[in-house]
């Protein structure tokens, strides 16, 4: 199990689930190694040639707009920066944009609203100091589990009270003192309905509204408009008007509040406008630039923010540069010697995809990420990726949805193996040290940037020999010209080669001449806008873009499970990772599922206007009557059909460039099958000429399920080709049941494939298989006879749902354990481990602490938001 720095001050030791298993997503069998063209293995200087030549052809014959780079907050700061000085200085388009536009580009457009500039004003001890914390479209209980875990810490040792704002009652949701479910896309009236009440109670900080701020007297008018009393909201936003009040008397009552809030906020077609009317709401009382206070944006990547620093959206500049100040242009120009640079914004990740589609791009370089799968109107991403003229695809596997489209594919470092830089949530700077080597021709991100820059002909403005040598320079150009902006690390531009490697985390700003950084911003009042007062913003409450119609009755949401990580290139290969979800699901409320005649385990299909998506049924009351909710990891590699990106809104926010990624007009119906079937085997497979299939790690091998529309006997014998010709086939078929069962082991008697065909719902259990499977030992006699009866000889210990990834512990054992007298989840954890390491279980053992009698749930008392 992989372990964290306990010295480090973002997280002191603590890993998620999916960073305790980071160690398990090393093996090398899906690496890409090696430079592949057209299907062959090619040299460096072959790969990297061709790029050079295809992209200058294109930007001599169509211009420089012609071109494109689409990256990753995975990547490192460093080779951020080597990207967008390439694309917006040298080759004189902003056509390089990132899937931050997916996850945080309304909290940089907010920001900018308000602030004047990309600044998160508080840092993580913000959340230790608050007496209340107010998640917004935030389930930090699975997505960030680590900061979840201080708050919860937090109300323990100090009294802090949680209130969660959500449409869906998730494992955050369970674990907070108050919960709002409101109705999808209703943010801004809630927060409008919070400022005209801040007002209407006299909760407002007068003296800091006008000494700190513009914009409040608008701002509040277009909030009592929206919002002129609680009636108004709760019918606007679906929810009891106890609940309101008492979110808002809590609000109006508490001087420390932090309002954290992700991409259930930034995901959306009026994203920016709900980002500013939370931080509306602090500004009116003056809560920001203290301890435990601010409205904090959690992000959604790793390096969202570092690549925020250099410029990695198409409307960014490096150095929190702008284009629309001709100041900014001339700083950058200057620094970069660079006479083409762009003028103008590049196009956004959604707009260009459209123009890929179109053929306005004619080469694409698309660098760590998956935009086949984690796009909107996913048919039209995949289409566009089919047509592109030339497409180069960098990445650490082998494999993806978007690779499989590549001219040219690069083999990338991937994190163990990276030096570099990257910035979390609250402005710190960490250094990422590789630990492991560069495996086969694996070559870092911007590495392969310097080599194309250098055959481009731009070889003087790319020395780059080190990341050391990249940061020094990101570093001054942050303190050139500065003005009045915040972000500068110029205090760090002269570090030796030995002190870059040896920097310790830090916080930004860390101007010339210091070398500590600045925990907390705004705290004198001042902003870095032209007469240093920060912006209320007027935003009123708009129907989301797309909203559903008689014809598709039901609104899709789409978020992340707490042990997957985007489209599960990595994590997606980790059995004891892929146990809490083994396949793509869609959550259903009973009412609805009754109604679309679905049950739970069956496949449904999920239809909107842009597409089809195929899922996992999953019955349950954790969303509401009108509302699914799909998990946005799958992939055609895993389940084909399971994305919901295959149904997703391409609507977006006018500001940001944001998709609507939570609120999708969708239908339900079952999907009709005359047969299912369970394979294991030792092999990876990819079963295309099955209709409905789904691929699982498990120990020893994979996990198939596989299902038709047909007859079990009608479509055996494509079932069969996957195995194989092979020769230790034991077979068992009954035509009259639709019964079909067969093994096949090697010589030495190790099982290498097991199979089981029958009518939907009829499959066996497949808990003692599981266990069969995952050994290697020869197969006795008894053995192999079961497999074909499907009656294990000695039952596997059952286990229940996985709730405890880091440590494989099941809910059966979990209530084992309580029948056994654990009465508290530290009770639970000497007992079996459960929540002593990430803790993003926590929330889900109190639950089902909760569901026994005669437990309390809450182990020190907190106070109630009354």
């Amino acid at each position: 199990m992989t372990k964290g720095d306990p010295a480090h001050p973002a997280n002191y030791g603590r890993v998620c689930s999916k960073g305790a298993a980071l160690g398990e997503t090393l093996a090398l069998d899906r690496r890409l190694l090696h430079p592949v063209v057209n299907g062959a293995r090619a040299s460096w200087d072959e790969a990297l040639d061709l790029v050079a030549t295809r992209f200058r052809t294109a930007i001599e014959t169509h211009g420089p707009e012609s071109v494109a780079f689409y990256g990753s907050g995975q990547l490192l700061t460093e080779d951020y920066y080597v990207a967008n000085k390439l694309m917006k200085g040298f080759i004189g388009a902003a056509n390089i944009d990132t899937n931050s536009r997916l996850c945080m580009a309304s909290s940089v457009a907010g920001h900018v609203r308000a602030f004047g500039e990309d600044i998160v004003p508080g840092c993580y001890e913000d959340l230790d100091e608050a007496d209340l914390v107010v998640l917004v479209g935030s389930n930090a209980a699975w997505c960030h589990p680590i900061l979840f875990r201080r708050l919860t810490d937090a109300r323990t040792r100090r009294g802090t009270r949680l209130v969660a704002i959500d449409p869906r009652r998730s494992a955050t949701a369970a674990d907070c003192d108050l919960f709002l479910p409101l109705r999808p896309g209703t943010d801004v009236l809630l927060f409008n309905g919070l400022l005209a009440h801040l007002a209407r109670v006299g909760a407002l900080d007068t003296a800091y509204i006008e000494r700190s701020t513009a914009g409040f007297t608008a701002a509040l008018a277009a909030a009592r408009d929206d919002a002129p009393d609680i009636g108004t909201v709760a019918r606007g936003c679906g929810l009891d008007p106890a609940q309101i009040d008492a979110f808002y008397a809590a609000f109006a009552a508490t001087r420390r509040v932090v309002t954290v809030y992700s991409q259930g906020v930034n995901q959306s077609s009026q994203g920016t406008d709900k980002v500013n009317a939370i931080i509306n709401c602090h500004l009116a009382t003056g809560r920001i630039g203290g301890p435990g206070m601010g409205p904090f944006s959690f992000t959604g990547q790793p390096n969202a923010m570092g690549g925020r620093e250099v410029g990695g959206l198409a409307n960014q500049l490096a150095a929190h540069a702008g284009f629309a100040d001709a100041d900014d242009l001339a700083r950058v120009r200057d620094f970069w010697c660079a006479p083409r640079l762009a003028e103008r914004p590049g196009l956004k990740a959604i707009d260009l995809f459209a123009a890929l589609g179109e053929g306005r791009i004619r080469a694409l370089w698309v660098m760590g990420t998956n935009p086949a799968v984690s796009l909107p109107d996913g048919g039209r991403v995949r289409a566009a990726l089919a047509a592109c003229d030339f497409l180069v695809v960098s990445d650490c596997v082998v494999g993806t949805d978007t690779a499989r489209h590549a001219d040219v594919l690069l083999p990338a470092a991937a994190w163990g193996e990276k030096a570099g830089t990257v910035t979390n949530s609250e402005r710190r700077i960490s250094r990422q040290r590789a630990f492991m080597p560069l495996p086969g021709e694996a070559r870092p991100d911007w590495w392969m940037l310097t080599e194309v820059a250098r055959r481009l002909g731009h070889g003087d403005a790319f020395p780059y020999k080190t990341p050391a040598d990249i940061f020094r320079e990101h570093a001054a150009l942050s303190g050139f010209r500065t003005g009045r902006r915040l972000f500068d690390i110029s205090g760090l531009a002269a570090l030796s080669d030995a002190a870059y490697e040896a920097l310790d985390p830090v916080q930004w700003p860390v101007p010339a001449g210091q070398k500590d950084g600045t925990a907390r911003l705004f705290t004198q009042g001042r902003f870095p806008t032209a007469d240093g007062r920060a912006r209320l913003i007027p935003v009123r409450q708009a129907a989301p873009a797309n909203a559903p119609s008689l014809g598709a009755p039901l609104v899709l949401n789409t978020g992340r499970l707490r042990d997957q990580w985007h489209t599960m290139t990595r994590t997606g290969d980790v059995p004891r990772l892929r146990m809490q979800a083994p396949e793509a699901f869609v959550a259903v409320h009973p009412t609805d599922a009754a109604a679309a005649g679905l049950r739970a385990g069956a496949l449904a299909e999920v239809t909107s206007a842009w597409g089809r998506a195929v899922a996992r049924v999953s019955i349950g009351d954790d969303v509401a009557t009108g509302q699914i909710f799909m998990p946005m990891h799958w992939t055609d590699e895993a389940m084909p059909g399971g994305s919901p990106g295959r149904v997703a809104n391409p609507a977006c926010d006018p500001i940001s460039g944001q998709p609507e990624l939570k609120h999708t007009p969708v239908r339900l119906a079952p999907v009709a099958l005359g047969w299912e079937g369970l394979l294991l085997s030792r092999r990876r497979l990819r079963p295309e000429a099955i209709e409905h299939w789904s691929r699982t790690p498990i120990e020893g091998g994979h996990a198939y399920r596989l299902a038709g529309a047909g007859s079990a006997q009608d479509d055996l014998d494509r079932v069969l080709a996957l195995l194989g010709d092979r020769s230790g086939r034991a077979e068992l078929r009954d035509a009259r049941r639709g019964v079909f069962r067969c093994s096949t082991t090697d010589e030495t008697g190790r099982l290498l494939d097991c199979l089981m065909m029958g009518a939907p719902g009829t499959l066996p259990d497949p808990g003692w298989l599981l266990a069969t499977f995952a050994s290697d030992a020869p197969l006795e006699a008894g053995t192999r006879r079961n497999l074909l009866t499907a009656r294990g000889g000695v039952p596997a210990p059952a286990t229940g749902d996985i709730v405890c990834s880091c440590f494989g512990i099941g809910a059966d054992a979990i209530l084992d354990a309580v029948r056994a007298g654990s009465r508290t989840t530290a009770e639970l954890g000497k007992v079996l481990k459960c929540g002593t390491n990430c803790g993003s279980c926590l929330p889900e053992l109190r639950q089902l602490l909760a569901l026994q009698p005669g437990i309390q749930t809450r182990e020190q008392p907190c106070p109630s938001l009354s």
